[in-house]
């Protein structure tokens, strides 16, 4: 008996260090009222929340990260992925003076080159050079065992994704996103997908029910084969893995590098009361480790968007009230992360 009851409560305990791992939040700075980065750096460690995006390598940031043990996702902000791709030197500079000089006191996950760059840009044409370059300095580094190098997408690159089998990259975005699949593939890298069922509700209120997108369906709402959805963030992450699958990336994962809901700015869907659902459940969902319908098993890899409230987003008002925390460090909904 007490061998069984040992090896129970490391079975649950596994499980349990495996939920919590698949958390991570993303730290934007886009505020004039946000807390010292090193007051920041606190909360994510009295909160328990062991990973963190950043969308650029501020080193005041980094430096705070020093010892800490957070897992970080970087980005090469989309304003330097042309410089990295021409420069000669560019791809080798920036990993030295922001990778390589604070590793391996700061845990770096993935570099992100760019976040939702629009493929009909000028500066998407280098994304996957940029990458590519990325790539050859963080292996000239030696660190290629311990980062990998991705993009950040958004979910509209996806098209014809009801019922989620039928999904697949537009016309329009094939060109910019088959050589970044290809290059996911021979380095064993994740794409990383910014997933938001929020604007796929209230573009669609009229066919996508609420509790579809806030994960409190009681019911199948999407039959798609044999494979039923009760939620509309499986649908959208099953989605991309069916285009995926279309463009020879079927071994390709995905890591969730945003995700979140907005607590005011666009009555009634945005709601203290919804945003609390949604990131309640998003946890909860993610760290069971049932996995999506499409790839069960195991937990999804994700970060939650944002930290806090952050007053200077541009956008719609609803960009300014993401967060899971005030300025003033108070949570804004009885969220656990450990």
């Amino acid at each position: 008996m007490t061998t069984i009851l040992l090896l129970l409560g490391l079975f649950l305990l596994g499980l349990r260090l495996t939920g919590v791992q698949s958390i991570g939040v993303c730290y934007g700075l886009n505020g004039n009222n946000l807390p010292s980065k090193q007051d920041v750096i606190n909360l994510y460690k009295r909160n328990g929340i062991q990973r963190m995006r950043i969308y650029g390598p501020d080193p005041e940031v980094l430096n705070a990260l020093k010892g800490t043990n957070i897992e970080l996702l970087v980005d090469v902000p989309n304003e330097s992925i042309q410089d990295v791709a021409t420069n000669p030197s560019a791809a080798a500079n920036w990993v030295q003076n922001n990778i390589k000089k604070y590793s391996p006191a700061v845990k770096f996950r993935y570099i992100s080159v760019g976040n939702e760059v629009p493929v009909g840009s000028a500066v998407a044409r280098y994304v996957g050079p940029a990458m590519e370059k990325i790539q050859k300095a963080i292996a000239s580094a030696g660190l290629q065992n311990q980062i990998k190098v991705s993009t950040s997408i958004l979910t509209g690159l996806v098209t014809n994704s009801y019922p989620p089998s039928h999904g697949s990259f537009s016309n329009e975005a094939k060109p910019f996103i088959k050589p970044i699949i290809n290059f996911l593939v021979q380095n064993n890298a994740p794409l990383l997908v910014n997933v938001y069922p929020y604007f796929s509700y209230i573009g669609s209120r009229n066919t996508i029910p609420l509790d579809y997108a806030l994960f409190t369906s009681q019911k199948t709402v999407v039959q798609d084969g044999k494979l039923g959805y009760q939620n509309l963030f499986d649908a959208m992450l099953d989605g991309h893995y069916s285009a995926l699958e279309k463009e020879g990336g079927s071994k390709v994962n995905i890591v969730v590098s945003e995700t979140g809901w907005p607590s005011d700015g666009n009555p009634p869907a945005a709601s203290s009361a919804n945003a609390g659902t949604y990131y309640k459940n998003v946890i909860r969902h993610v760290m069971s480790g049932k996995g999506t319908p499409k790839k069960p098993g195991g937990g999804i890899e994700t970060y939650l968007f944002a930290m806090f409230d952050e007053n200077q987003k541009r956008g719609e008002e609803t960009e300014k009230h993401f967060g899971l925390f005030y300025p003033n460090q108070q949570p804004k909904y009885g969220i656990s992360f450990k």
